[in-house]
């Protein structure tokens, strides 16, 4: 990889050092918009750093590009953000930090340039490119970044060991970058991150989310929980995805290593939807689809190693992750557990016959998140045996066939029963009470059972027979 100038030749970096120049502020942008217009990648965050007031630069940009234009002021931090429909950039002056040993937040001062890329935590995230106009284009690369982009390497400029130190996200955001980019992380920089886990400790779970949530939407997302595993992060922020790792052997019966086949679950998934933000959620049920196994795992003698309803262990164990991670409490939570609780229903469909009502009831309870599912445990099939992987995909596509044809004829998913509560107590003449609900359940029982359609004429007439055999008419 190399740098020619031509990568930041563009009108709204040399309208900032027009502004930069007239306020005489040196001026560079910064960063990992730098690191990725080299690696060609696509980025929108642009980090400008001047030597001096970068509030006073960002009111200058903003005025300057007028109309549409959004300034946002953050005096506290001596930042500010000026944003249009078309760019976002980010303003600060250079500064130097220093820290404490109990907290990650930084005593900030005024500094040099220097003493600001000093501060940076890798090298490929120091790359300074000055905007003013004398010298526009000038690279600053201190710490040999390019040479690092050039070998795919993750390294922090100064002493690893102090860095992680200062300041312990950085050792999540190693992680996180190496498995974006694609890069090794040194050996030096990973032996530290080794050495300085325990202080993982002192930041918050909403930042260790933050992290955790960018490695998910990478291309590969395995890369990172891999290394979280080989350094010891995984034991400490989530101690339940490290339980499935090992293989235990009795009577010369082993089972596979769950965490292992869970990442490759993982990456599957990411393979077969790779849309960003809205497949997080999946990925999320991928990789908690088997976490209940630890705690469902037996021993029997003649089945060996089992993890009987390890779905339904799962799925009570997503909230109180979620709740302990600060993931969030909402629909997305609701969606991943009842993504794990159900995983086993299409597996169990095609190891028994395929039976209308058995599908009729995948499609109900399973509801808008069918597809998802499918592809779940389309990932879910990372046997060796190429002729038992094409036996499941094939049956797999036969339920999916049973399920249009149901669908298209049944109208199952999300269905109500067609005649509803208040409806059964007015012609029956009841008082709410558990009959209106037992025969509002038995009504909805028939239907996906096949005996009568999803049709108010038909559950109409079964409910007054229901009514008369109960002796209500």
């Amino acid at each position: 990889m190399t740098y020619n100038g031509s990568q930041i030749d563009i009108p709204v970096l040399h309208l900032v050092g027009d502004e930069a120049d007239k306020l005489n502020l040196e001026c560079y942008v910064i960063g990992g918009w730098v690191r990725d217009q080299i690696l060609q990648r696509h980025s929108k965050d642009i980090d400008i750093v001047a030597v001096g007031s970068g509030i006073v630069l960002a009111e200058a940009v903003a005025k300057r590009l007028g109309k549409g234009t959004h300034l946002s002021v953050f005096k506290t931090y001596g930042t500010a953000q000026v944003k249009n429909r078309d760019i976002e950039l980010e303003f600060v002056g250079a500064r130097r930090e220093s820290y404490r040993h109990d907290s990650r937040n930084p005593i900030v001062e005024d500094g040099t340039l220097e003493e600001d890329q000093n501060r940076r935590d890798f090298t490929v995230n120091a790359l300074a490119v000055c905007l003013n106009k004398n010298r526009y284009g000038e690279m600053l690369d201190p710490f040999g970044g390019i040479e690092d982009i050039s070998h795919k390497i993750i390294r922090t400029p100064l002493d690893p060991d102090i860095t992680f130190s200062d300041d312990p996200l950085r050792m999540m955001r190693a992680i996180r970058f190496a498995t974006q980019l694609d890069f090794r992380i040194c050996s030096e920089t990973f032996n530290a991150i080794c050495r300085n886990k325990e202080r993982i400790n002192i930041i918050t779970k909403e930042r260790i989310a933050d992290e955790l949530n960018k490695i998910m939407l990478s291309s590969r997302p395995s890369i990172g929980w891999r290394l979280l595993d080989e350094c010891g992060l995984l034991l400490l922020i989530f101690p339940e995805l490290a339980a499935l790792k090992g293989v235990e052997t009795k009577d010369g019966r082993g089972h596979k290593d769950v965490f292992y086949h869970t990442l490759q679950v993982l990456d599957n998934v990411a393979t077969l939807q790779p849309d960003g933000e809205s497949g997080l959620w999946l990925r999320w049920a991928a990789l908690l689809h088997d976490i209940g196994k630890p705690r469902s795992k037996a021993w029997d003698p003649q089945a060996g190693w089992t993890f009987r309803n390890h779905n339904y262990i799962g799925a009570k164990m997503v909230p109180r992750i979620f709740k302990k991670m600060k993931l969030p409490l909402n629909e997305k939570m609701d969606y991943v557990a009842k993504l794990v609780d159900l995983h086993m229903r299409p597996i169990n469909l095609i190891e028994d016959t395929v039976t209308d009502s058995a599908v009729r009831r995948l499609l109900f309870e399973a509801g808008d998140d069918i597809d998802d599912l499918m592809l779940l445990c389309d990932a879910d099939i990372t046997s060796r045996n190429a002729q038992k992987v094409e036996r499941f995909h094939r049956n797999y596509e036969l339920v999916r066939r049973k399920m249009v044809e149901l669908e298209e004829r049944d109208r199952i998913r999300n269905f109500q029963p067609p005649v509803k509560g208040d409806e059964i107590m007015q012609l029956l003449h009841l008082e709410p009470c558990s009959t209106v609900g037992e025969l509002k359940n038995a009504i909805k029982e028939a239907i996906l059972d096949g005996v009568i359609k999803n049709d108010y004429n038909e559950a109409l007439a079964y409910l007054y027979k229901l009514a008369k055999e109960r002796s209500l008419v």
